[in-house]
């Protein structure tokens, strides 16, 4: 396998894997939970949602596929209630699937060429790795943020805890 073509299928399998967590911590919170702040200055669960939405809208389907900017960044912070988790799930993973259907299709040469997506300036391989390593830190804020709202262990690592040895494939 080329470098080009692990570098694309392992970001998808990374977004998968963490779209897949993400959502099953939004089904372990109450609508409150899904738009509890700490302070005016901290995002719930609801707005990451959301933003992770936009970004990989703009970066992957615009930025890489050239679809049209209708990104309002600032609303994706602004919401305070209103979209129910079902319906941020769908609208997630429905934006996830087509960005990773991109990625999958994605000619290596392509990984190379320029693009300006939100503003900046960057190769497409620079912004696949931006929407990966932004989607994996919006996801872990928000496995964080639902451990403290649940009490809870989301028993993504159980498997760590055993005797035996862990057999996973890295995504």
């Amino acid at each position: 396998m080329s470098t080009e073509s692990e570098f694309l299928n392992f970001s998808v399998d990374k977004l998968i894997q963490l779209l897949d967590r993400i959502e099953t911590c939004a089904d372990q919170l109450t609508s409150e939970q899904l738009w509890a702040r700490g302070s005016e200055q901290q995002n719930a669960v609801g707005n990451l949602m959301l933003h992770l939405t936009g970004n990989v809208r703009q970066w992957i389907l615009t930025g890489v596929g050239a679809a049209p900017d209708h990104r309002n960044r600032d609303s994706e912070f602004a919401a305070r209630n209103g979209v129910n988790a079902p319906e941020l799930k769908a609208e997630l993973r429905s934006v996830v699937e087509e960005a990773v259907a991109l990625i999958r299709t994605l000619p290596p040469e392509r990984l190379t060429q320029i693009i300006r997506p939100q503003g900046y300036e960057g190769s497409v391989l620079a912004a696949i790795y931006h929407v990966v390593e932004h989607f994996a830190g919006h996801a872990f804020q928000i496995m964080f943020a639902t451990k403290l709202l649940t009490g809870g262990d989301l028993g993504f690592y159980a498997h760590l805890n055993r005797a035996q040895p862990h057999q996973e494939k890295l995504p």
